[in-house]
């Protein structure tokens, strides 16, 4: 029997004959968006807009194939509600005009990654259509394009990681939210270009996964010509093990949770071989599951103790049965940590049938479920127990049995081992059920849009933005600005390096430029630890603090409160912070003044140790003004009050 729980720490990625591909997506901060005029901004949702509402069905390829994961899509008979900004979408957006040429901007900077990598640019690009019907696109299919195949990155242990493709294309619409069968989208992200990043799968561990999404990443931040923030990088990841399947895990948006996914993806693999090994060796077959039916048991919940069920029945809805042969003491068996196999099928119920979940006779008696009803539960679907499992599902009749189909046929996948599926990243690094993966009929050419030749001026206008490589760059912080070779590698690393340079070009004479590294690399990440929200920090938010500390308004004491305080407060400015704080700005005048009665009280030992006695000038000073001055600009006002009275006496 298999073991019921998970330990991570007894698995070898290698051992398991780990193999991970990237997919880097990052949004570019072009002008305009890929296949229109309008601009790459977000708006307010409650910005001036047009609404409509759409249905996406599912169309035959040149082949007359139909994807199966559009088909997927197009069975949950979803409705898309979709939000039209005036001020960043136009009829391109709605699908109410063609789209015009694709975005040259894009196109060069795209290329200019690519030489990057050391990839080969495309002598032609030609736009494709990408079949998507989840209502993120109007259109039913996203525009993508390749611009260039090969090239690599290498690591810091010297071990290369192949690029397979490097491709431009159009990001789809911001979901807002679900209300019953209604989708919300906004569509003023829909058409933002995107450069995605396609590895080989060439990653080995986990470790590997992160160092190489790292460099890719740090690579796009310095063209200076991508987006930051929340939602502009993603990455995709396609996992497989030895024995395994290529599985498709999306929008891996943290980066540092992304070898905790690799890990957890790794082990669910392993874990479901392991299933199908103890299914076989029961003797179940595959035909047995599959020719299991479903029966109605609503009689023997009238009177349950179980909310759920009790809910159900009261609004007319049925409780039916389903038996699962061989499966007993499987459901309960974690794949992930806090995962169980049950999960997985509950996954398939939810989303084939729009359950809220199941029960199975692995976790019952519980939730009010008795003893007495789980032994007339076994009777009535002709189940033994310690050999078969048992599936309920308390909902409408056509939901309910739609959810218990779906989970048959999961049931008999696993007899296979892993099923082909694309499944969504959740924040504990674990994974769920998407949908399937998509086939070939997701690809066909898009015919509104001309290729574009890869010309000798379009390759020259690219090869002035292909960015420093990262070595270089951490060379030029440390003789440039000083900074030391862990902060260096610290900043370089950083999602706001652009940023830093500019403070520290600007302020770096009065504050520190080690200072200002110090407040992405220490404090900001300090702040999100917290719980603080630092995305919300704009980039005017974070140089009007560098710039009043610069001017001695406000001290570095003060500094992590008040990038608090405006995290939490969006949209509010550097004096509201102060006040609310209670951080008085003050008058340097006076500063001056009682740096100079200091002085004057120390003549005598400053006349005799010089500037030796600056530290007993900063110990009278510095206690009426510790966090509302800061101690370096007091300790400038002393020496050059210390010079002055030095120079008299010289005089």
């Amino acid at each position: 029997m298999i073991e019921p729980k998970v330990d991570p720490s007894k698995y070898d990625p290698r051992e398991l004959g780990l193999r991970v591909g990237l997919e880097i997506h990052q949004q570019l901060d072009t002008r305009r968006k890929l296949f229109c005029s309008c601009p790459t901004t977000l708006v307010s949702e409650d910005a001036d807009k047009d609404e409509f509402i759409r249905q996406l069905r599912p169309t035959r390829s040149e082949l007359g194939e139909v994807d199966i994961a559009a088909l997927f899509e197009w069975r949950k008979g979803r409705l898309y509600h979709y939000h039209a900004p005036r001020a960043a979408s136009c009829l391109v957006e709605a699908d109410e005009e063609p789209p015009h040429e694709i975005n040259r901007e894009a196109v060069v900077i795209g290329l200019a990654v690519a030489l990057a990598l050391g990839s080969t640019p495309v002598d032609e690009i030609y736009v494709m259509r990408k079949i998507v019907i989840d209502g993120s696109n109007t259109t039913g299919f996203q525009r993508t394009a390749i611009i260039a195949l090969g090239g690599g990155i290498e690591l810091e242990s010297g071990k290369k990681i192949g690029v397979q493709t490097i491709a431009v294309e159009e990001d789809a619409a911001r979901k807002l939210g679900e209300e019953g069968r209604y989708t919300h989208y906004m569509l003023d992200r829909l058409g933002i270009p995107l450069i995605e990043i396609s590895t080989a799968p060439d990653i080995e561990t986990p470790e590997e996964a992160y160092e190489a999404a790292l460099t890719i990443g740090q690579l796009l931040r310095l063209t200076g010509r991508v987006k930051r923030g929340i939602g502009t990088i993603r990455q995709d990841l396609n996992v497989s093990i030895k024995g395994g399947v290529k599985t498709e895990i999306k929008g891996v948006q943290r980066l540092d949770l992304l070898p905790k996914i690799v890990l957890y993806e790794a082990i669910r693999q392993k874990r479901l071989l392991e299933i199908r090994d103890e299914l076989r060796s029961r003797g179940v077959s595959r035909r047995d599951v599959e020719s299991a039916e479903i029966v109605d048991v609503t009689g023997i919940f009238r009177g349950t103790r179980s909310k759920i069920i009790a809910r159900a029945i009261k609004r007319g809805g049925k409780v039916l049965a389903v038996k699962l042969p061989g499966f007993h003491g499987l459901l309960g068996v974690e794949v992930q940590p806090g995962r169980r196999f049950g999960t997985e099928l509950a996954d398939y119920a939810r989303f084939w049938g729009g359950v809220g979940g199941i029960f199975h006779t692995d976790e019952l008696p519980g939730y009010g479920i008795t003893e007495e009803e789980v032994e007339q539960l076994y009777k009535a679907v002709g189940a033994a127990r310690g050999r078969d499992a048992v599936v309920i599902v308390a909902d409408e009749e056509p939901k309910a049995r739609k959810a218990l189909q779906a989970v048959v046929e999961r049931a008999a996948a696993a007899l296979e081992g892993i099923p082909k599926e694309t499944r969504a990243a959740k924040e504990d690094g674990t994974t769920r059920f998407m949908r399937p993966q998509p086939g070939s009929a997701r690809m066909y050419p898009e015919t509104d849009i001309p290729p574009l030749e890869v010309t000798e001026d379009l390759l020259e206008e690219a090869r002035k933005l292909v960015p420093e490589k990262p070595s270089e760059k951490l060379r030029k912080l440390k003789e440039r600005y000083g900074l030391s070779d862990d902060l260096a590698r610290q900043i370089v690393r950083d999602v706001r390096l652009d940023l830093f340079e500019r403070l520290a070009e600007r302020y770096g004479d009065k504050v520190p430029p080690s200072y200002i590294a110090s407040i992405f690399t220490n404090i900001l990440r300090s702040l999100s630890r917290e719980g603080v929200p630092i995305d919300n920090l704009s980039d005017e938010s974070i140089e009007e603090v560098v710039s009043a500390a610069a001017q001695g308004r406000l001290a570095k004491d003060a500094v992590p409160d008040v990038l608090a305080y405006l995290a939490r407060n969006p949209g509010a400015r550097l004096d509201d912070a102060m006040k609310a704080l209670g951080i008085q700005a003050v008058d340097m005048s006076m500063v001056e003044s009682m740096v100079e009665e200091a002085v004057r009280a120390l003549e005598g030992e400053i006349r005799s140790r010089g500037y030796a006695a600056l530290s007993k000038v900063m110990g009278r000073v510095m206690p009426k003004l510790r966090g509302k001055v800061d101690g370096r600009t007091v300790a400038e006002i002393a020496k050059r009050k210390i010079s002055e009275l030095l120079g008299e006496r010289r005089g």
